[in-house]
């Protein structure tokens, strides 16, 4: 992280957002190009209840650990948000047509259309982020 604090966190978690949001494009497309092969399961991308864990992990205090070593375990450990990575995962329990191919067209063109109004959502917010910091400097 290049700034350090709220700023540079919200500029990072701005930044890891848009590469997820570069990965879900290309997971959709990858679903779309195969909507009609047979057997093939479409993939999603999971991101943000992880990164919101994490987020809401560190406002938690707990009341006092006891630990007699720095070794031993401790009861709660926050988990930081850098460490949150994006997970690919295969929808293999459902079935859309009927040989055996689950992606929906309508669906998978919705997503790719909700990921890119995200997408320019974060860009816009980065913008700002910026402009702020570019009158302050003035």
């Amino acid at each position: 992280m290049i700034f350090k604090g709220s700023f540079g966190k919200n500029i990072d978690i701005l930044k890891k957002c848009m590469d997820v949001a570069v990965l879900r494009r290309n997971v959709i497309a990858n679903n779309i190009a195969n909507s009609e092969t047979p057997n093939f399961k479409r993939t999603v991308v999971n991101f943000e209840a992880e990164l919101k864990r994490a987020l809401d992990s560190e406002k938690v205090r707990p009341p006092v650990q006891f630990v007699s070593d720095r070794r031993h375990i401790p009861f709660f450990r926050p988990i930081d948000y850098r460490t949150v990575r994006p997970k690919r995962v295969l929808d293999y329990l459902t079935t859309a047509k009927n040989n055996g191919n689950n992606v929906d067209m309508e669906e998978e063109m919705m997503l790719a259309m909700q990921n890119q109004l995200l997408y320019q959502t974060f860009v816009t917010v980065i913008t700002s982020e910026f402009g702020r910091v570019h009158m302050v400097l003035r």
